[in-house]
């Protein structure tokens, strides 16, 4: 739970991440958004870490539940903040499979 709050208190940059707002409501917008802001960046890291892990697999490395023990979701040193982002709703989404055998880590 305190690697989620690090991470999520990294992206609620805005305000000195700080909600500044006396309105209850106002306070529940801030927390939701930043809350839905964590979880897409960390379901887009989960399929980024499938698809390598996906990848060494296929090249022969071991992937087993100790090594999958060892990572986390919470990753931001590919996170650019204050970039520029743009959003194309044209695009095509590919399919995510999160298919991934393990071995026992034995």
């Amino acid at each position: 739970m305190e690697a989620f709050n690090g991470f999520s208190k990294w992206l609620f940059f805005g305000d000195d991440g700080k909600i500044k707002h006396n309105d209850p409501i106002e306070q529940e917008k801030h927390i939701k958004y930043n809350d839905l802001i964590s979880n897409l960046i960390m379901l887009h890291n989960v399929i980024d870490m499938t698809k390598l892990l996906q990848q060494l697999k296929q090249e022969g490395y071991a992937v087993n539940s100790k090594t999958l023990a060892r990572i986390s979701p919470y990753l931001t040193e590919h996170i650019q903040r204050f970039g520029e982002y743009v959003i194309d709703m044209d695009q095509d989404v590919e399919p995510i499979s999160f298919e991934l055998p393990i071995a026992d880590s034995a």
